[in-house]
């Protein structure tokens, strides 16, 4: 890409401050409510916590003779955290894998002897990204 190209480019390109980017780490809805979940149930104090749950579950099992109620309780507890979990899971992780696809994106955009035909490739179908992968290796070997 030329000088003259990359200039253009770069004018067409919002540059963001520092301080915009963190302002926009504060998402707000569903997304907001995912990051802080996602934060909170990584915590070793979460950990923790599940852990003094799980042990009181157990102690109270001789309380309650091992009933069944007893039982559904932590299954059920259980069962619908690991339900919720999953999808604030797969949110959490789809936003995190398209910013990482507009960091490299951008990488590759802003590096001259890259290949552009690389941007944007997490769409393409897998034969085709297998492809490209054997092209890489095939590189990579010279």
């Amino acid at each position: 890409m030329s000088n003259a190209a990359r200039t253009q480019a770069n004018s067409a390109v919002r540059v963001r401050t520092t301080a915009e980017v963190h302002h926009l780490g504060n998402a707000s809805g569903f997304s907001g409510f995912a990051n802080w979940t996602a934060r909170a149930a990584g915590k070793p104090i979460t950990f923790a916590l599940c852990c003094l749950v799980i042990l009181a579950w157990a102690v109270t099992g001789p309380i309650f003779r091992y009933s069944d109620t007893w039982q559904l309780i932590i299954n059920t507890g259980t069962t619908i955290i690991t339900f919720l979990m999953v999808f604030l899971i797969q949110n959490t992780q789809n936003r995190d894998g398209a910013a990482l696809q507009a960091k490299l994106d951008e990488l590759i955009r802003a590096t001259e002897d890259a290949r552009n035909t690389y941007m944007h490739i997490e769409s393409l179908p897998e034969k085709e990204l297998d492809k490209l992968r054997e092209e890489c290796e095939h590189e990579a070997e010279r």
